[in-house]
Formats: structure tokens, sequence, C-alpha cells
């Protein structure tokens, strides 16, 4: 880790390190603590618990941010070149953020109530974003008349499936994830072009 990182950074990450690695409930408070380099008691004075801790690295490690700014800054208002945009961000974030993903997946329903609605947070902006999206390509006459919202669940499970399913992914399958970002999206933009 960076000497120029904040504690609470360095407690950060090391608890998603740990976490990613042995589970939420596998992972005491002491060996997050030696990890970052700090005594226990400054661990509780940063984030009070490990849940606290945990929902701190959801709130902080995740792209509900990143992905709302693109949505706001980036977008050309074609299709094709939008949705490229939107799979490539996706996955380039999730794959930056694989150890709390593999935190997410491998707790399931026993994390904690509060760290559970922060890494649903994320999603369930996204899905938002994409609805007001192709609501407003409907309106602009960009995309066939349909339903926003099951159009935005489509094109997240989607590409949620290929970051899933590349986790466990041993190298040479022979599909690239440009290559499957490139059919997916002309397979998406031809079913929605009017």
């Amino acid at each position: 880790m960076s000497s120029h990182q904040s504690t609470s950074d360095k407690i950060l990450l090391a608890a998603i390190d740990l976490m990613a690695e042995k589970g939420y409930d596998g992972t005491t408070t002491k060996e997050i603590a030696a990890a970052a380099g700090v005594n226990e008691v400054t661990l509780f004075r940063h984030f009070g618990s490990k849940q606290k801790l945990l929902a701190a690295a959801f709130d902080r490690y995740h792209y509900a941010e990143e992905m709302t700014k693109l949505f706001r800054e980036r977008l050309t208002w074609e299709l094709e070149p939008d949705l490229l945009l939107i799979s490539r961000t996706y996955h380039r974030l999730m794959n930056r953020n694989r150890k709390l993903i593999q935190i997410a997946l491998k707790g399931g329903n026993t994390l904690p109530a509060e760290v559970h609605e922060r890494a649903f947070r994320h999603p369930q902006q996204l899905k938002r974003l994409l609805t007001e999206y192709f609501t407003a390509m409907s309106e602009r006459g960009k995309v066939v008349r349909s339903r926003p919202e099951l159009q935005a669940l489509s094109f997240m499970w989607m590409n949620y499936g290929a970051f899933v399913s590349r986790l466990g992914e041993e190298p040479g399958s022979g599909v690239t994830l440009d290559d499957f970002i490139e059919e997916s999206v002309m397979l998406f933009v031809r079913a929605l072009t009017p």
C-alpha cells in the first residue's frame, strides 16, 4: 500500500482484500487492522464496526457516481456509441471493483442489511440512468417505443452476466471482452432501432 494513502483508505483497502479472499464472516477486525498496519482501536475510531467499514467501502469504491457523471457529460444521444461507452465504462469499473463484487456475491443474504443496501444502491442508480436514457431516446424517435425499464434491465443483465462469467473464466476462452461488448451492443442497437 502506498504511504500516501490516508489511514481510512489503508483500512478500507485491507478490508476489501481480506473479505474478498475470506468472506465477510471469515474476516476479523483484528486481521484487517494488522493488514492495514494500524491497531484495532484505530479501525474502530475510523469506522465504528466491521459492518460500517464495509458499507463505507461500497460507498467509496463502487460506481454510481462515475456512471452518473458519464450519463450527464459524455453521452452523444446516438445509440451505438452511447451503449458502447456505457458498456466499456461499466466493465472497467466492475473490473476495478471486482473484489467488492466478490464480497457481495460471497456474502449474499448473510451480509448485514446496511451493507446489502449500500452494495445494491449502485445497480439501482444505473437502472434509473438507463431507464431515463431509453425513455429520452424513445421520445427523440431514436429507439422503438417499448418499455424503457425492461430495456435498461436487459442491458444491465447482459453486461452483469458477462462480468460474472468472466470472474471465474480462465484465459484463452477465445472471446475477448471487447468482442462481447461490440457484438452485444450491435444486437441491442438492431433490436431498438426504429
